[in-house]
């Protein structure tokens, strides 16, 4: 809307010059995190006595490890709010126009949605475990993944059909091949739904899940401004992606949310995001890392969300179904470290310090080729 404004207020009248600043899109990212934050200030408290006063609060499943406090009867479905400031943030700075942003839109609105169902399932049920059926979350993950393979390996995909099926590694300047649509669209219908489970599982403490997707959001932006520009993915030997700048504003906008929600989602938190936040973060990484052909850079970027869910998926499937015996003393593995003895404060903190430390060594790799 602003976007749209201000640039045909620059080409009306040299008087308003100053407005070809929305031409930048460094300044848009940064009004865009900024609009992303002051959304989440006006209305959280708001919303967070709008979802206690009809009840919608989290229904705590049996970890079997204590708390230092009880969290029953905190407000869930956060996720509303971080979604909300993305869209609102990008309904104001974002071009519609661009394929880049209405792919990353409709992932982040699908899985929200979809989080949303399961979070209201659980409370009608009353219940942590009975919401949503794995098998139910599985079918309408796979759905997206299966149209958005389809965009992707398409005639219309937004990256060309010279790069859509091209797969590059980090720290290789050169594609490592081009293994084909087919081959290729299945290998994202199995990404996005894995990552947006991912972070799914890793939502287990108070402001766990959303640091980490800070700076996963963040270097992502990165990549889409370098990627985005052609003088620094020519210098960088990166592909040109053309209109893949839009990413960075939005993963701003994504920046933004999470700096505003961590306020207060950190311990002892205030408000959980859900599902309904989980797996919409999830989902836009997803969708994220695909646009920019950053699918193998994730398990070192998000090596925090790898680690949380395969300590689970071993533990369930491997463990307690095959071998019929525990693996680990508790999964996943931020309820490990506790069992250990750590405090909650602390596995978060030193979970956030891998995260940001993965994110560094993430960014490195746009040098280190």
């Amino acid at each position: 809307m602003i976007y749209e404004l201000c640039k045909f207020l620059a080409s009306y009248s040299e008087s308003f010059s100053y407005f070809r600043l929305v031409n930048y899109i460094t300044f848009r990212a940064i009004m865009s995190a900024l609009t992303a934050v002051i959304f989440i200030f006006i209305f959280s408290r708001r919303f967070i006595l709008f979802v206690h006063s009809h009840c919608f609060l989290d229904q705590v499943r049996e970890t079997g490890v204590a708390s230092v406090f009880d969290k029953r009867g905190t407000p869930t479905m956060g996720g509303v709010l971080i979604i909300g400031a993305v869209l609102v943030s990008m309904a104001l700075w974002g071009d519609w126009r661009n394929p880049f942003l209405l792919c990353s839109v409709a992932g982040m609105v699908w899985f929200g949605l979809l989080g949303l169902w399961d979070d209201i399932s659980k409370v009608r049920q009353k219940s942590g475990d009975r919401g949503l059926s794995e098998r139910a979350k599985l079918l309408l993950q796979g759905l997206f993944g299966l149209v958005f393979a389809w965009v992707c390996v398409g005639r219309c995909a937004p990256l060309g059909c010279a790069l859509a099926t091209k797969v590059y590694i980090p720290f290789c300047k050169f594609p490592l091949a081009d293994i084909g649509p087919l081959l290729y669209g299945a290998f994202i219908f199995v990404f996005v739904v894995f990552v947006s489970n991912a972070v799914n599982i890793t939502d287990g403490l108070d402001g766990l899940a959303i640091t980490p997707s800070i700076f996963v959001a963040a270097v992502l932006g990165v990549f889409a401004y370098v990627e985005g520009n052609r003088i620094y993915s020519a210098y960088l030997h990166y592909a040109f992606l053309r209109g893949s700048g839009e990413l960075m504003i939005f993963g701003a906008a994504f920046v933004g949310a999470g700096l505003g929600f961590l306020w207060y989602n950190a311990y002892p938190a205030q408000i959980f995001m859900g599902d309904t936040g989980s797996l919409a973060i999830g989902g836009t990484m997803a969708v994220m890392s695909v646009l920019l052909k950053q699918e193998f850079l994730f398990p070192l970027l998000g090596g925090l969300f790898i680690a949380e869910a395969l300590s689970s998926q071993i533990q369930d499937k491997i463990g307690v179904k095959w071998i019929g015996r525990r693996i680990f003393y508790r999964a996943p593995l931020h309820h490990n470290l506790q069992h250990k003895g750590i405090a909650e404060t602390k596995v978060v903190i030193r979970l956030w310090i891998v995260a940001g430390i993965l994110a560094l060594i993430s960014l490195a790799t746009l040098k280190l080729r």
